[in-house]
């Protein structure tokens, strides 16, 4: 059995090196997409940045050595201090890409990987930009003027990035988190404010539905003047006779109730002149 694992050993480390040695002595490489090369001869980098392909090389002597080029997702959340001294963490999110064009200098300056462009130019310029926008605004402003915030820390970060090879391609602040004892006050000032705002509502309601009344009630008043002033005898008696169905009032004893009605007609036609 000792025996059976031992060759299976022997076998397997004979394929990785038989592996190593095709790869180490291959006369080509070959960059990914998403990638670009910088090729190394005898550990010295050379200026040309490789596209995606199959490149040529000189087996042991030269090396290519891969960066990633594509667009990538940083977070960080840290502490920071407002103008007015309160406790703020603010976590943050970057979408970035090391810029194609100068691999090999970012390779040769930098690290030898676009991890270690990163790690050494990225993360430590995050939270330096956080903080040194953060201490131009009080808390509040922080809350109120979140885009401008925003943008100021982009363009700091982007300043000091693009100066290593990397590109920022989004920057967004992902929460503010203050102190308890700052979130209440906030929370209190905010209902004030909302309910000052409600009460300025309904004091203009009901300053309308005032006005709305005694307008209705002047024009009401000024219907019944002028009603008053257009009836007259004559217009109650032509009424009264527009009315008239032509039977005189039954009545049981008495007098028949007699209507002069020449002198209507008289009224009734002098008005009309």
């Amino acid at each position: 059995m000792n025996n059976i694992n031992l060759r299976f050993v022997k076998w397997g480390a004979g394929i990785l090196v038989t592996l190593l040695l095709a790869t180490a002595l291959a006369p080509f490489a070959i960059v990914p997409a998403g990638s670009r090369g910088v090729m190394t001869t005898m550990g010295k980098p050379s200026e040309d940045v490789y596209g995606e392909g199959i490149h040529l090389r000189i087996p042991i002597f030269q090396q290519m050595h891969l960066m990633d080029v594509r667009i990538s997702k940083s977070e960080g959340e840290g502490d920071a201090a407002s103008k007015d001294l309160q406790q703020v963490r603010v976590k943050v999110a970057v979408n970035y890409h090391l810029d194609p064009a100068v691999v090999a200098k970012a390779f040769r300056d930098v690290g030898q990987s676009t991890d270690d462009v990163v790690a050494r130019i990225l993360e430590p310029a995050r939270p330096e930009a956080v903080k040194a926008v953060t201490a131009q605004f009080t808390a509040e402003e922080l809350i109120t003027k979140r885009t401008q915030v925003r943008e100021q820390i982009a363009a700091l970060l982007r300043e000091k990035m693009t100066r290593h090879g990397l590109i920022l391609d989004e920057f967004a602040i992902v929460n503010f988190a203050f102190s308890p004892s700052f979130t209440a006050a906030i929370e209190a000032k905010v209902n004030a404010e909302q309910a000052n705002l409600k009460a300025e509502r309904d004091l203009m309601r009901i300053r309308v539905e005032a006005e709305q009344k005694i307008a209705s009630a002047r024009a009401e008043a000024e219907s019944l003047r002028l009603q008053r002033q257009e009836v007259t005898p004559d217009v109650l008696a032509l009424r009264t006779i527009e009315k008239w169905d032509g039977h005189l009032p039954q009545v049981t004893g008495g007098a028949v109730p007699m209507m002069d009605f020449s002198k209507l007609a008289r009224n009734s036609v002098g008005g009309q002149k």
